[in-house]
This record gives C-alpha cells, structure tokens and sequence, in this order.
C-alpha cells in the first residue's frame, strides 16, 4: 500500500490520546491514525493483514510462550529445551509489509547460551535441518539460510493463499521445527546420535504435506 504525506488539522486532546495509544502499540502517530482511518474505512493495510497471519498462529501458546510484540510485523515465541542449563529458544517470525523477492518475511531461530559444546550441537542441528529440507521439500530450492553460532536465519516464502491459511503454514512449521530440535537434544550428553531417526520421520511428514513455506 502506497503512502504519501497530507497535512491534517487535528485537536491537541485528540493528538494526545492518539499518542498514548500508540505508545502503548509500540508504533508511530502517523500508523496508528492511518490504520484507525483504514479500519473506519473498511480499508486493509499491510499492517492487518499482519495480524490476520499471526491470529492465525495463536494456536502456538499451547507450546511456547509468547513475548510481548514490539511491533506489528514481529512475533516472538519462546521455548525451554530440556537439557542441562535448560536453555531458551527464541523464534523470531518477522512479516514484511509487501512481498520481496517472492518472500513474505524471514523467521531467526536463537539459542541463548554461552556454552561452546551447547552451540556447536545447536548449529550441528542447523544443519541438517537445511539438508532435510533441501532434500525432501523440493520447493524449497529458492529459500535462502544465513548461519551463524546458535543462530539460524530462514526465509519465508510468499505461499500466495489468504492470511489465515498462511498463519496455518507458519504455525506447522514453527512447532515442527521445535519438535525436531528438542528431539535432536533428547540424547542428553550426546545431542544428534539420532539424527538418522530424524531423517526418517522428517521424510515421512514430508510424504503428507500438501504446501510448505
């Protein structure tokens, strides 16, 4: 949605009201009044169609915890892997107003730890997790990954469907690749021993997914 800039003539009381509200929002003056007008106007912004996709991932407070959204576009989920330390996960699923490159956002996956045998498993794990990927999941030839210690970053295809569907597709996809991960750690002081049991599964569930991201 193409934007330009109008001058408005607005009351100091309303200015402040709009202001706390957004604050409170974590957004800008100049957002919140233009998704007020466009929901007023039955008008839909990228910034709606946002939330339509994340409503669709609600489903996910069941497995994670979610944090607190800073933004429109960014939801983060956190999750604990049960081995030593106990150290958290945080999946960052970021939404892009428009489409680039036929990709629809990006999510970052990052463990938070310190411990270099702990990070050496978790980018073990990266790894072959973009191998099954590219391996079973074909149309997964155009993804682009970025690597770097305890962090993996995946971009989000545009699957070309309406935004409840497509929050479906992100949901899936975060809580398997979660539940991939914490099976990868089921091996305690040996993370990855069953990497050739993952292998299996993951080529089975790939047999029955009808779209992937």
């Amino acid at each position: 949605m193409k934007k330009s800039i109008y001058s408005l003539v607005l009351a100091d009381e309303v200015v402040a009201a709009v202001d706390r509200m957004a604050y409170e929002m974590h957004t800008s003056r100049s957002n919140l009044i233009n998704q007020l007008l466009a929901e007023r106007l039955s008008c839909t912004t990228p910034e709606m169609r946002m939330r339509a996709v994340f409503s669709g991932m609600e489903t996910l407070e069941q497995q994670f915890r979610v944090l607190e959204q800073t933004s429109a576009h960014l939801l983060t989920l956190q999750s604990r892997l049960e081995y030593k330390y106990n150290p958290t996960v945080r999946y960052f699923v970021e939404l892009y107003r428009t489409p680039q490159d036929g990709d629809a956002g990006r999510l970052r996956v990052q463990l938070r730890t310190q411990n270099a045998g702990l990070l050496a498993a978790t980018d073990a794990f990266f790894k072959l997790w973009m191998l099954l990927e590219k391996k079973y999941l074909p149309g997964t030839h155009t993804v682009v990954y970025q690597l770097a210690p305890g962090k993996l970053i995946r971009s989000i295809r545009d699957p070309g469907v309406d935004e409840e569907i497509f929050g479906m597709l992100l949901r899936d996809y975060v809580s398997r690749f979660d539940r991939y991960l914490k099976a990868w750690f089921a091996g305690g002081d040996s993370p990855g021993r069953t990497s050739s049991q993952l292998e299996e599964t993951f080529r089975q569930e790939a047999d029955t997914m009808e779209q992937v991201i």
